[in-house]
């Protein structure tokens, strides 16, 4: 049984914290506490799995991060995380466990769900093995939505220098038919894997794309559905009856956004090979277990996930930036979106009980230093200050000259304006400063970093979560949209408007040309 949580609003250090903010925190100057605070990087920084964070330019204070660890500890994250890592059903609008980092440990003896996770594992590598040696397919298209695209999509784009040669790899997500047309413009059906990747092979999105490549791949000649097809699904009746006969399932304990350690990560397999997947999977498991055993002092999820309810509580921060330093990451912003949002953005609590204080900020942002060139203009003397989360990779996997250090000087160079500040008495070329920013390094971009980044966003996520008192493992959110969607469908073609608001029965009436 899931533990009871307290809301961090009925904490006795949400109060403190509040007395915290309006003595100190609104006022706190991190260019002084620099000054004040000698050791203030190596206390503000720390070393993870795969990892290095400066939380240094922050607005926070020894003293902040007290009440915020008390806060932490008031509310039970501590046991909600065991409870997590127990197998308990913290998700509770939909009863499920919570077992993603089960995707990613190794071998539990007698544990039914670890041995059904790793015959699994077993075979979906053996098959994505099977693919990398038929030189006879060249283009690989994962045919998914949200998670079982944005996952796979953002790892073998960011594991491009691990990527294997002579195979591409597209992805479909978008029911607009434009962007399926525009991928089957460049394949050839006898020389195409196509993946459907869908939990309940039902996906309007999803299987409306899969059922126009199997349609294009008939009529350009394609021979051997059960070749050239493969399905990430639980329901393989379904897909059997779509022509499919090779399938791996994944479980309801998996959230579409956490499943790129599953079977939905079989086109990051391909990619770069069995050996890097698991590679993938260790980084995670490292992070997983950081979390799991770190005092709170020194957990970076924890301390993140803190951080964040300080920022959007009390600071009230909207929305946080993503800038990699790194053009391999340009769809991390994409999947933190969706990790972040889907699972935060709530205005109930795991009760149904309405919130008075705000949840998930908006996260967005674009690789550095095209981001420099578009919206750093707003952060550096906008008047909304936004935190920015700077991800920066030591090592290159390219050999050109200069380029590298140039775009680390950046980096550098963008966290230190945030901080610093330039005064212009004349106003137009005034940077107030003060701005905060993280810093995450990575030694090199490989898979075991590139997974130990990733569950360390996932505990964050969690910890903030769990503080707010919310069910981050949810998301009904989606729903009412797509529902809506399968009673608008028909009136496109029937013209019927009754029972339509005015506004879509117009739109409706506009589109038909009537």
């Amino acid at each position: 049984m899931a533990p009871t949580r307290m809301r961090c609003d009925q904490a006795a250090a949400w109060q403190l914290l509040q007395d915290q903010y309006q003595q100190a925190g609104r006022l706190f100057d991190a260019r002084a506490a620099f000054v004040q605070e000698p050791d203030r990087f190596g206390t503000l920084s720390q070393e993870a799995p795969e990892l290095f964070a400066d939380l240094s330019k922050n607005l926070v204070d020894e003293r902040t991060e007290q009440l915020l660890l008390q806060l932490a500890r008031e509310c039970g994250l501590e046991a909600h995380r065991d409870a997590m890592f127990a197998g308990e059903r913290i998700n509770n609008t939909e009863n499920r466990a919570v077992k993603h980092w089960l995707l990613r440990a190794p071998r539990i003896a007698g544990d039914a769900d670890s041995t059904a996770v790793h015959e699994t594992l077993d075979a979906m590598l053996a098959y994505a093995e099977q693919v990398r040696a038929d030189a006879a397919i060249t283009d690989v298209v994962n045919i998914g939505i949200g998670g079982s695209d944005l996952g796979p999509q953002m790892a073998v784009a960011a594991l491009d220098g691990f990527r294997i040669e002579g195979k591409r790899f597209h992805f479909v997500s978008n029911i607009d038919g434009h962007e399926l047309a525009g991928v089957l413009r460049e394949l050839r059906p006898e020389s195409t894997l196509f993946l459907i990747a869908s939990k309940t092979f039902t996906t309007l999105e999803t299987m409306t794309n899969a059922r126009s490549a199997k349609a294009w791949f008939e009529q350009q000649g394609g021979r051997d559905i059960a070749r050239h097809f493969a399905a990430l699904t639980t329901n393989v009746e379904a897909a059997r009856a779509f022509g499919i006969n090779t399938t791996f399932p994944f479980w309801d304990w998996v959230g579409g956004r956490y499943s790129l350690w599953s079977a939905i990560g079989l086109p990051i397999a391909i990619a770069i090979g069995a050996t890097g997947f698991r590679q993938l999977l260790a980084g995670a498991h490292a992070m997983d277990q950081h979390f799991r055993a770190a005092p709170l002092e020194r957990n970076l999820p924890a301390r993140l996930g803190l951080l964040d309810v300080w920022y959007r509580n009390f600071h009230g921060f909207g929305s946080r930036s993503i800038a990699p330093y790194h053009s391999a990451l340009r769809r991390l912003p994409a999947y933190l979106q969706q990790l972040e949002m889907e699972s935060n953005g709530k205005s109930v609590d795991a009760q149904g009980r309405a919130l008075d204080y705000g949840t998930s900020p908006v996260l967005w942002g674009e690789p550095g230093t095209n981001g420099q060139h578009a919206y750093f203009q707003m952060l550096h003397q906008g008047t909304d200050r936004v935190p920015v989360e700077f991800i920066a990779v030591r090592s290159a996997a390219h050999g050109l000259p200069q380029h590298h250090e140039l775009l680390l000087a950046n980096a550098l160079a963008q966290a230190q304006a945030l901080l610093q500040g330039k005064a212009d008495p004349g106003g137009h070329r005034n940077f107030s400063g003060n701005r905060p920013s993280t810093f995450f390094l990575l030694e090199a971009l490989t898979p075991a970093s590139l997974g130990a980044l990733l569950a360390l966003y996932e505990h964050r996520v969690f910890t903030s979560g769990s503080l707010w008192g919310i069910d981050s493992f949810d998301q009904w959110g989606v729903e009412l949209g797509k529902v809506l969607a399968q009673d608008i469908a028909p009136r496109l073609a029937n013209g019927e408007t009754q029972g339509l608001d005015p506004s879509t029965a117009g739109l409706l009436q506009r589109l038909r040309g009537a």
